[in-house]
């Protein structure tokens, strides 16, 4: 069984969407390529910490069918969009017109705010629109518009957005394209390949199981030479190691927004989590994650809140109990069913590791609490 690869303690684990179970050699990877290094010699680690780092990158360009050169390691996205807003060309000129969608995660519309320039107009999707209707996407995405941002899933909703169709409609607008993978790299595959978008986002800490602290940015090869990020550091330079303080250089990849002296440890720890679902592949976590969304939809069809169609859903469903919310909650609490709440209602989205018992315990424990409310 999967599970026995993870650290699971008593009870069941649902929150995935915020923070995925460590593996159990998490530990021993990072002791071996962090620690030992640091520690068992006395030269400086960095000649062993540094091709540890770029096993981060590697793993990433498995996951997602893309060049290691294209992705730059990140401490979170927050900061990977500002970032990259600030580096190139057409997003700092005059009215500069960005689409995002008002059910976007609020840090990446504070980002935006602050990175675009003053007169940079940001328009967003009304919340009460289908993100999953790609007829939707059509009508705002119209020739003045310079960058469109893509969450691959929202995470209050549990709503995929068709995120290779909306890409293909940027093309045709010649509007900029980036996606955030947050809430779906590692549970919904993606082929960067064939999607071709110019930018993307994410992080390892849900799906990917590998904490917080490394996000990544992916650069289109295609737009690369346009960037000139203004956050930079010795990391950024094409030779890091030239130490000539009158010479600056872009590194040719992604790595020119890398910036200063890196953390090591995060990336470590998310290299060896990566690596192992690059292996095992998103399309079998998506498989098992979908099955075990089926038996909640079928059992709790009248609280789904959001959608059931496999090219619609997230790797969370979103069910609505209204006045029983609390209560439902305190009773999963107790028998230490791990599950959280937001605007829409309840938020359950199970892993390749939660097994059938686990759904099946946690739609028992619903059935039964709603029996007993009142």
């Amino acid at each position: 069984m999967l599970k026995n690869d993870f650290c699971m303690a008593d009870g069941c684990y649902l929150l995935n969407h915020s923070v995925g179970r460590p593996l159990k050699n998490t530990q021993q990877y990072l002791a071996q390529h962090y620690f030992l290094p640091w520690e068992s010699s006395n030269k400086e680690p960095w000649q062993q910490w540094l091709p540890a780092v770029e096993q981060f990158t590697t793993a990433l360009g498995k996951l997602f069918n893309a060049p290691s050169s294209q992705f730059c390691p990140q401490v979170n996205l927050s900061s990977g969009l500002t970032k990259l807003l600030m580096s190139h060309p057409r997003l700092q000129q005059k009215n500069c017109k960005v689409l995002m969608a008002q059910s976007d995660f609020p840090s990446m519309g504070f980002a935006m705010q602050k990175a675009l320039p003053e007169c940079a107009q940001i328009m967003f999707i009304p919340e009460h629109e289908n993100l999953t209707d790609i007829g939707v996407w059509q009508r705002y995405i119209t020739a003045d518009i310079d960058l469109v941002f893509i969450s691959h899933v929202y995470s209050n909703t549990g709503v995929q957005a068709p995120v290779y169709d909306i890409v293909a409609i940027s093309k045709l607008t010649n509007s900029l394209s980036i996606v955030d993978v947050a809430q779906s790299a590692g549970v919904i595959p993606l082929d960067l390949s064939v999607l071709d978008a110019d930018f993307m986002i994410g992080s390892s800490v849900k799906w990917l199981c590998g904490g917080p602290g490394a996000a990544y940015l992916w650069v289109n090869k295609n737009q690369i030479k346009f960037c000139e990020p203004k956050d930079v550091g010795w990391f950024s330079h094409q030779n890091p190691f030239e130490f000539d303080i009158n010479n600056f250089e872009y590194n040719s990849s992604a790595l020119k927004f890398w910036g200063g002296t890196p953390s090591v440890a995060p990336y470590i720890i998310a290299a060896n989590s990566i690596n192992y679902f690059a292996e095992l592949t998103a399309h079998k976590v998506r498989d098992h994650n979908l099955a075990m969304l089926t038996l909640i939809h079928e059992q709790l069809a009248e609280y789904v809140a959001s959608p059931m169609g496999s090219d619609k859903c997230s790797g969370t469903v979103i069910l609505f109990f209204n006045k029983q919310q609390d209560y439902l909650l305190t009773e999963l609490n107790k028998a230490k069913v791990s599950v959280d709440a937001r605007k829409f209602g309840i938020r359950v989205s199970p892993h390749i590791y939660n097994t059938r018992e686990d759904v099946e315990q946690f739609i028992s424990i619903v059935k039964r609490a709603l029996k007993g409310f009142g």
